[in-house]
């Protein structure tokens, strides 16, 4: 599939700015200034965060409420329900908040629940409010959840319980009426930072308790290893706090991981000697997930909360078993998908992909339709059978308000919800037809022919002889890497083959590559159809970012190719 590569723009005068003040490569100093840093202050805050940097939390709405309601059910000897989504960022929030009110207060009064993926589905739900009347719960503190429950936290003032709503998507025009409501995106919240993660928003929660209590910072900093591992999986910007609370919490990983971490990366097999950011995401992350995709999401907290590591083993072993499943119907499931799309003349040319099959597991239809957009890039559903309906994920591309799209077609659904790039739905068997006729006639009538070829953005050009150990370090400090904040793209322009580039695995190209009298070396995976490029050895473009690659004990840097092509026209981005 072709791509589009574009370059991003930068404020020339403030990147100069910061190369006279910095006095580092200019090229780093193009990304700094793509990246909202202006000056030395800024710069400096950037590569060297600081944990008394984080904002007080009492400047969030209604945190004294909050703290005041917890205050009373310590004083009353209340019984508090932790509630938290089956996800990553709700399993991390339930740990930390469960075990951070088992060391204030009587830990036999605190419970926890995580609802189940399909017989409860997302967020707070009737089940757990029921599980709370019937263990004589006053309370429950809702985490990455509760901010779209107004009706059954109605249902639970009806049953004289009280809700504590630490949320962090989008509110609805009308608001849970709860004790307190903990979000940063409500709009007269002066919280000064908007992109907290659901279980950044309980660790804010934490950290007021804490305060009020006068406890020494380690009691809540010592969460920050699954602080981080909710940020990298909720994929949330890694800018300003998150990016704060993530370097600290990836430090935490590095040097002393709650023993369920521990466990996860001992089963995972991982040998580097320093985890980062991308570990947290594809190492970490889809073994939490696959509890709730697969089975019960509970034994991820259950995993989290624990501290004999013998014990964390099993459960790591139980979750790992279960990302092992999740992987084995992702691939079939992504195979089965495909073969019917370019098996179908009419699939293969519409402008969205809508495939169907009632037998496929629900628990990774999200992840099928992703993987669906790697191949056919454009705005996709795939759909399974759940009981009597047919349940679905949807998956757009940049750009396109895959919800919107989606609310066009609502005559033909049960229910449906989400946002711009992701969104679920259920509609009858007989429905499915006539409700993908009608998504590919909205997508059609709205999308840009643009939005069908994929970006790939560069933050600016290099040379060869411009990659040094010194250069790659200033990129290491530019870590931890994420949205808003990636892993800086090069492009480097009349670059040829040395002769000795060559395909592996009949997949990837093993490059080298000189300009000049500088060589180097790199890896393009899935690039080998592009192999006949490089065989006249006439100069090509190249787009990639770079790593350090360790063979024999030697460290050596490389280039990892994104992709190439003979002559390019670079576009600006807006």
């Amino acid at each position: 599939m072709d791509k589009k590569w574009a370059i991003n723009k930068t404020d020339q005068q403030t990147a100069k700015h910061l190369n006279d003040v910095l006095r580092i490569h200019p090229a780093l100093c193009n990304i700094l200034a793509q990246r909202s840093i202006t000056n030395y202050e800024d710069a400096k805050s950037y590569f060297r965060p600081q944990l008394s940097s984080l904002h007080d939390p009492f400047l969030m709405k209604d945190m004294d409420k909050a703290v005041n309601r917890l205050s009373a059910a310590f004083k009353n000897q209340e019984k508090i329900l932790v509630f938290g989504d089956y996800d990553v960022d709700g399993t991390t929030a339930v740990s930390i908040m469960y075990q951070f009110l088992q060391k204030i207060y009587v830990p036999a009064n605190i419970q926890f629940y995580i609802p189940h993926r399909y017989r409860e589905g997302y967020g707070v739900s009737k089940q757990g409010i029921d599980f709370a009347k019937q263990q004589g719960i006053t309370l429950v503190i809702a985490l990455d959840c509760g901010i779209k429950s107004a009706d059954l936290i109605r249902y639970a003032a009806s049953l004289n319980i009280n809700f504590i709503v630490c949320d962090h998507h989008l509110p609805d025009a009308e608001l849970p009426r709860a004790a307190a409501i903990l979000n940063p995106k409500q709009k007269d919240c002066p919280y000064p930072y908007k992109e907290l993660c659901g279980c950044g928003v309980g660790f804010k929660l934490i950290t007021a308790l804490a305060s009020r209590l006068q406890l020494p910072d380690q009691e809540y900093f010592c969460y920050l290893d699954l602080v981080a591992t909710a940020i990298a999986a909720d994929i949330v910007p890694i800018t300003g706090e998150n990016r704060t609370l993530a370097f600290y919490g990836i430090k935490k990983v590095n040097e002393d991981p709650c023993v369920g971490i521990k466990a996860l990366i001992e089963l995972s097999g991982f040998k580097k000697a320093t985890l980062h950011i991308t570990n947290l995401v594809f190492v970490i992350a889809p073994r939490v997930n696959a509890a709730g995709r697969m089975d019960d999401a509970r034994k991820a907290v259950q995993l989290f909360i624990e501290n004999d590591y013998k014990k964390a083993l099993t459960f790591a072993a139980e979750l790992h078993n279960d990302n092992d499943n999740r992987k084995e119907a992702d691939s079939n499931i992504t195979e089965e998908a495909l073969e019917i799309i370019r098996n179908s003349y009419e699939l293969t040319n519409r402008k969205s992909t809508v495939v169907y099959q009632p037998h496929w597991h629900k628990g990774v239809v999200g992840i099928v339709a992703s993987r669906l957009i790697e191949k056919f890039y454009r705005p996709t559903i795939v759909l399974t059978q759940s009981g009597e309906i047919v349940a679905g994920s949807a998956r757009s591309v940049p750009g396109f308000n895959l919800y919107e799209a989606i609310h066009e077609c609502r005559e033909h659904l049960l229910g449906y919800g989400g946002h711009f790039a992701a969104a679920g739905m259920t509609l009858l068997p007989e429905k499915v037809e006539a409700f993908s006729i009608r998504f590919e006639e909205v997508v059609s009538e709205r999308i840009a022919p643009e939005q069908l070829i994929p970006v790939i953005t560069i933050d600016t050009e290099i040379e060869l002889t411009d990659i040094k150990p010194a250069f790659y370090n200033i990129i290491c400090q530019m870590e931890p890497f994420g949205p808003d904040n990636m892993r800086p793209v090069f492009i480097c322009k009349n670059v040829v083959d040395t002769g000795n580039s060559r395909v592996l695995k009949e997949q990837h190209i093993k490059f080298s590559l000189k300009q000049d009298n500088v060589m180097i070396s790199g890896i393009g995976f899935n690039l080998a159809g592009k192999m006949p490029l490089l065989l006249n050895r006439q100069p090509v473009d190249i787009v990639f970012t770079i790593e350090e690659n360790e063979w024999n004990g030697e460290k050596n840097l490389q280039l990892k190719i994104i992709d190439f092509r003979l002559s390019s026209s670079i576009e600006k981005m807006d």
